[in-house]
């Protein structure tokens, strides 16, 4: 290993990332010759096999795994160094890494812009996909920060609650119940219903709220964005449940309204997440600090602009 090379190290990282001399080559902006010898050479210096080729394809051998996580653990602490030493000069940078659930989207931008005006050094890369993808880049901490409503009950985590994420039953503005007060729960029930994909935080909530009530609902749609949940409820094509968000955060053009079901709203929160014993970066610190004061502030808004 004293013959390695940082470079070779983080090209063999790029390679074994992608299981591809040609993706790494293309990330690094390096031919795929030059990739190739890099990690000849590094193969050379640990003296075992790093891959192993099938087809196309590359996979790692004992050793290279090893070397994977040790290249991984290496690059981690470099970046932690780079941005704690400019935070000893008095500056905030580096990258910042989240991953959110969807409907996080209807608020994340907002928080994101001021922090970016305020911190201009930090580089943000944002990933926005369903729960249980988010979930697997938990487990697999390929971020720094985790956003979601419903927490894992099998990983070992650090969470912290910033935002009400209150669920409520939407149909469009024309309803026969639009108007009516403390409608009954099964009679909600006897309407066609959107629901959410598989693996949605949402469909969960809303498939645990059912079983409790020992409810089901005729589902006419199965969509996998609340965008287009929207416009079906607007088209009269059912009910759904959705966070809150997916109208506070940009209004309605007056096409839905919220249905005042008893039970509901359901009270949910949104967490920060991330792994216990993670050892967090300035850059990520700074974020989690800024997102407390930042959600209040948010939250506070979006009540004055209901009650207005």
């Amino acid at each position: 290993m004293i013959h390695a090379t940082l470079h070779q190290l983080k090209v063999f990282e790029a390679t074994a990332r992608h299981g591809s001399f040609t993706r790494a080559a293309e990330e690094l902006f390096l031919t795929q010759p030059t990739v190739s010898m890099q990690v000849k050479q590094l193969t050379k210096a640990i003296g075992l096999p790093l891959f192993e080729q099938v087809g196309k394809r590359l996979f790692l051998t004992d050793a290279g795994r090893e070397l994977f996580s040790t290249c991984q653990e290496i690059f981690s602490r470099l970046e932690q160094l780079e941005m704690t030493i400019a935070d000893l000069k008095g500056m905030k940078q580096g990258r910042l890494r989240l991953a959110v659930i969807t409907t996080a989207k209807y608020f994340m931008p907002r928080l994101l812009g001021p922090f970016c005006q305020l911190y201009p050094g930090i580089d943000v890369s944002l990933t926005v996909t369903n729960h249980e993808r988010v979930i697997d880049r938990l487990a697999n901490n390929q971020d720094d920060l985790y956003v979601m409503t419903q927490l894992p009950s099998h990983l070992d985590i650090k969470t912290h609650p910033f935002l009400d994420n209150p669920l409520v039953v939407l149909a469009p503005s024309n309803h026969p119940l639009a108007n009516e007060k403390s409608i009954p729960l099964k009679r909600f029930a006897e309407e066609p219903f959107i629901m959410r994909e598989p693996g949605s935080g949402t469909r969960r909530a809303v498939q645990q709220l059912l079983d409790e009530n020992n409810l089901t609902v005729k589902v006419r749609l199965e969509l996998g964005s609340n965008e287009a949940i929207k416009q079906a409820i607007a088209a009269g094509l059912g009910l759904s449940i959705l966070s809150h968000h997916v109208l506070s955060m940009e209004g309605t053009s007056g096409a839905l309204t919220v249905l005042d079901v008893q039970g509901f709203p359901i009270q949910r929160q949104w967490y920060t997440v991330y792994l216990a014993g993670k050892q967090l970066s300035v850059v990520a610190n700074t974020f989690l600090q800024y997102l407390q004061e930042a959600a209040r502030e948010l939250g506070e808004g979006v009540l004055a602009k209901e009650k207005s």
